[in-house]
């Protein structure tokens, strides 16, 4: 018999012996912190569902990036909310839209952030689906269109990374070519690669006001009892010309997180999603968990899955609990 030999305890004794053998060490370093920008000057408003995150006009925006920086998180995703919106989703790709103004401003104030901008048409179009309609169907090769000219005016403002989360079949493709075909060719593609159609999206949709008109994306997000299929979508977009890959949401698909990461010799992302956040605040809230201990404990878990880069709304207190 091994005991008393073996004392695994001996390595849990004190916090510093604990920390000397832990094995998974989580840091600001690998997180990205998600924001909203709307129209209009000194505009901040708070997400009801989503406490502490808010919309925010550029000017405002730029106030909480510096927060952003200062606190030693490294970037930023950017959403954007369009001062109108049609069939197309056409502000998506405009040029003077809030997610252009919002790059250029972090590169005019030199904010040394990790700029990626999230690249979907919910948001921008009136039916609230990813892609383009033809009656009520979601269109797929259309849709791609529309998605590269949105990821070229988000890389040519100045944006390090451009996000596909649409789950249209070959948009990193399209993305990949045009983004080539014009000089772009150093802009990364973090794609959605595994994004389910789940139901922890709902205090998102409030966010980015983008719930969708009619039906649900089932039709083109991932059926969430499937896990193959993930590696098959992981596959297809890196051959297609991704550069990270993504796995969202993070915390009940810590099993396919794990199995991209041990497939693929990639830089992998968790979205730790909307949902997630706002289930933690609300038990915070009512005094039922640590808040802390709870969001370390998930983040962690999440990266001790295999996740690289962990995309979070929780990242600004994250960071302020891991310095002190």
């Amino acid at each position: 018999m091994s005991f008393p030999i073996e004392r695994p305890r001996r390595l849990r004794r004190t916090e510093a012996i604990r920390a000397l053998v832990r094995e998974t060490r989580l840091a600001t370093a690998g997180m990205l912190y998600p924001m909203f920008i709307c129209p209009g000057r000194a505009t901040r408003q708070e997400i009801r569902s989503m406490p502490g995150i808010r919309q925010q006009s550029v000017d405002c925006f730029l106030e909480e990036a510096r927060e952003v920086e200062q606190l030693g998180i490294p970037g930023i995703l950017l959403f954007g909310l369009p001062p109108r919106k049609d069939a197309q989703g056409s502000e998506a790709w405009s040029p003077d839209g809030v997610v252009p103004q919002a790059i250029r401003a972090v590169r005019e104030a030199g904010l040394s952030l990790i700029v990626a901008a999230d690249v979907c048409l919910c948001e921008y179009t009136d039916h609230g689906h990813c892609g383009v309609v033809e009656g009520q169907r979601v269109v797929n090769d259309a849709s791609n269109e529309r998605l590269a000219m949105a990821a070229h005016a988000y890389a040519q403002a100045g944006a390090d990374i451009v996000a596909p989360s649409d789950m249209m079949d070959g948009r990193v493709a399209a993305i990949r070519t045009r983004l080539d075909g014009d000089g772009l060719e150093d802009t990364i593609i973090m794609s959605y690669a595994a994004k389910y159609c789940s139901a922890l999206y709902g205090p998102f949709r409030e966010a980015a006001e983008s719930a969708p008109q009619f039906g649900d994306r089932r039709s083109y997000q991932m059926d969430p009892p499937n896990a193959r299929e993930a590696l098959r979508e992981v596959a297809l977009d890196l051959e297609e010309g991704a550069d990270i890959v993504m796995v969202k949401p993070a915390i009940p698909y810590l099993d396919v997180i794990r199995r991209v990461r041990d497939a693929y010799a990639v830089p992998v992302a968790a979205y730790n999603v909307s949902g997630e956040y706002s289930m933690v605040k609300a038990a915070a809230a009512n005094g039922w968990i640590d808040e802390k201990r709870v969001v370390l404990e998930l983040l962690t878990g999440i990266q001790r899955a295999g996740a690289d880069i962990i995309c979070t709304y929780h990242a600004k207190d994250a960071a302020r609990w891991l310095k002190a």
